[in-house]
């Protein structure tokens, strides 16, 4: 099967609502919600009070990508604003295991993330314990980059 899961990033914000019609009208099965804190990042989206204010409005699947310094701390916020699966950087600094555990606890889905520099061997003790390998191919924090074709 594939699955479309298009990148909230190319939103309106202004427009939300009809944008997220238009996603769902056009076949999308996820909304992919990058959500960057300005510091495990340099630059900086939305967080929950956006996602939630959505949730409502939308039946996709919220693919949340958390590239913040400590996810850890703000897996329960996500959830509680309608995430359905919350994926985060293995480079951040929250304790990688504590932090699947958290977000699988929470009967959602556990993607992990790492970046074009981290070697993919990083990711593989991890695989049995989550629904979702995310390897970026591009350096996160930034909307419209170029593959970078290693990766």
């Amino acid at each position: 099967m594939i699955y479309i899961a298009p990148s909230m990033l190319s939103a309106n914000f202004a427009e939300l609502g009809k944008d997220l019609k238009r996603i769902a009208d056009a076949g999308a099965n996820y909304l992919h919600l990058d959500v960057m804190d300005g510091i495990f990042v340099p630059n900086f989206s939305f967080g929950t009070p956006v996602i939630a204010s959505i949730r409502p409005h939308s039946k996709l699947i919220f693919d949340v990508h958390l590239m913040i310094k400590d996810p850890l701390r703000y897996v329960d916020d996500y959830v509680k604003a309608g995430a359905d699966i919350i994926t985060f950087h293995l480079e951040s600094d929250s304790n990688t295991e504590e932090t699947i555990k958290r977000i699988k606890s929470k009967e959602v889905r556990c993607g992990l993330a790492i970046s074009p520099a981290t070697p993919v061997e990083e990711i593989i003790h991890y695989l049995s314990q989550i629904d979702m390998a995310l390897i970026m191919t591009v350096v996160p924090g930034f909307g419209g980059q170029a593959l970078i074709p290693e990766t």
